[in-house]
């Protein structure tokens, strides 16, 4: 099944890792590939050590681009996204993971940071026995056509814009 959560609401991340926990709880074994986020610790790298060996979390990006004090040459963020793809690829030719999750692989598209024929293929080459999830921002159309479920989160009120900081445990 190929899952996409898209859309400018929170909780992209957050839906696949509850599918995550649902999985792991049926004996499956789950690999979160995140293609953004950067260095800093958040509650997901906290709990998936809880959930370790049967769910594993490699952070892959290099953090927001060109934005929130980013000084990373763009060039460095492309080289991470290719690099979190290359992974993605070769974790899914092994076939021990029943489910893998793209975490933020639809902000990366947007940002092109990756090109969106190198996705699509991923995702027609994928298992068909196996569970993809794509997260992110601006979900292509193409993307949505491939895929057997999609959500997409609607911000309808949200305390940061009244300038509200994120929360550590509910927002990171």
């Amino acid at each position: 099944m190929i899952i996409i959560n898209t859309g400018d609401g929170k909780g992209k991340t957050t839906a696949a890792l509850g599918q995550a926990l649902r999985a792991v709880g049926e004996g499956k074994e789950v690999l979160m590939i995140q293609f953004i986020k950067g260095p800093w610790k958040s509650g997901e790298d906290k709990s998936a050590k809880f959930l370790h060996p049967h769910f594993e979390l490699r952070k892959m990006g290099k953090g927001f681009v060109g934005i929130l004090g980013d000084t990373l040459s763009r060039a460095e963020h492309e080289k991470a996204a290719r690099e979190a793809l290359a992974i993605a690829k070769a974790e899914a030719e092994k076939g021990i993971w029943d489910m893998l999750i793209l975490d933020e692989v639809n902000n990366a598209l947007h940002l092109e940071l990756i090109s969106l024929g190198e996705v699509l293929d991923f995702i027609d080459r994928y298992p068909k026995d196996k569970h993809l999830i794509l997260t992110g921002r601006d979900a292509t159309e193409a993307i949505i056509e491939r895929a057997d479920i999609v959500t997409e989160m609607r911000e309808i009120k949200h305390i940061f814009r009244e300038g509200v900081k994120a929360k550590r445990g509910i927002e990171y």
